[in-house]
């Protein structure tokens, strides 16, 4: 069975069981914070070849979470107020929600932002400026225009010559799942390089890739100054901190900060590592953004946020929005805490 039936599956249980609802008062903790990336029409529910339609989601959909939170009790908030009810250790038994979008794609501009203003939600986006300034290697949709354009792909990759046909959608999606987690566990720099000599081999241009998904600093500024938005980093180059030396990891952590401090005129409170999951930031990189001053970090490990978590604000949780799970009930057993309780080995807390 594939994972995401698998998943799914869970998700059915939780929910037609009656799990879910008897069991979230004991493990649906303080709050949730939720993480997006794409908020677009039809997003999700392509069919054919479409490998990061799983970061995608209906504005539609968008709408039905928030409504659904509301419904189930909780207060939308903003991540500088759920870092006060955390650190002020606000006994209230209303449980709150945060909405997060990574990257710092136009669409969530001009598709997720007039849906948060109407619902009045507070949302934040990570930013990493170097997808703004349309000069970040985004490996993972190179890698799928690539695939697209071509019947078959030829390269080498950890010591070996490949040649993959990719004629057929089936024949796509089978180079894309031999090569993509290759190139995702490849050493950062390499990865990059690695993109840009494969996109030049078939004519794609990367940066233009970059620029047509992504929002300029002008609209970045228009986003920043809705009274429902705030802006945080993401670092420089959309890299997985963990697989940096220190130096660079705190130069990437830092300085995507400052840079968007310096073009938006206003503090940089926040931020969320790329990927995000245990592979790719760990204790050193918490560490790091305690230091230089944020004031949370997010992971993308799984689960809701408990009141421990004001000891660990720097590895926060999130509940990952995926495009193939896009069902008001699957929201429900995620927000449960049951998904996470059992992910974490029932810990409360991961941040090791």
């Amino acid at each position: 069975m594939a994972k995401s039936a698998l998943l799914k599956s869970c998700f059915d249980l939780i929910h037609f069981s009656g799990a879910g609802r008897v069991l979230r008062p004991m493990f649906q903790g303080r709050g949730v914070i939720f993480c997006l990336h794409h908020v677009c029409p039809g997003g999700g529910r392509q069919t054919g070849f479409a490998p990061n339609s799983n970061l995608e989601i209906t504005p539609e959909f968008l709408a039905s979470i928030i409504e659904s939170m509301i419904g189930m009790g909780y207060d939308l908030v903003s991540l500088t107020e759920a870092r006060q009810r955390l650190v002020a250790q606000d006994a209230s038994p209303t449980p709150f929600a945060a909405f997060t979008l990574d990257d710092g794609y136009l669409d969530n501009l001009v598709h997720a932002m007039p849906v948060f203003a109407r619902l009045k939600c507070p949302f934040t986006v990570f930013v990493s400026p170097r997808i703004i300034d349309g000069t970040c290697e985004m490996w993972w949709r190179i890698l799928e225009a690539v695939i697209a354009a071509t019947p078959l792909v030829e390269c080498q990759i950890t010591g070996e010559t490949l040649k993959l046909r990719s004629a057929s959608d089936q024949e796509k999606w089978s180079v894309w799942k031999r090569l993509a987690p290759i190139v995702q566990a490849m050493p950062e720099y390499d990865q990059r390089l690695w993109m840009t000599e494969l996109s030049a081999r078939y004519g794609i241009d990367w940066q233009a890739q970059c620029r047509a998904s992504a929002m300029t600093w002008q609209q970045l500024r228009d986003m920043s100054s809705n009274p429902w938005a705030e802006i945080g980093a993401h670092t420089l180059n959309h890299y997985a901190v963990s697989k940096l030396s220190a130096d660079d990891a705190r130069r990437e952590i830092a300085e995507s900060g400052t840079r968007l401090a310096g073009e938006l005129g206003k503090p940089t409170k926040h931020f969320a590592f790329p990927y995000g999951n245990v592979d790719h930031a760990g204790p050193r990189d918490f560490a790091l953004c305690k230091e230089l001053g944020y004031e949370t970090a997010l992971t993308t490990r799984h689960g809701v946020v408990f009141s421990e978590h004001r000891d660990h604000l720097h590895a926060l949780p999130r509940i990952m929005v995926s495009g193939k799970f896009q069902k008001a009930r699957y929201i429900e057993a995620l927000t449960s805490g049951l998904t996470g309780a059992m992910s974490n080995g029932f810990r409360r807390v991961n941040a090791g």
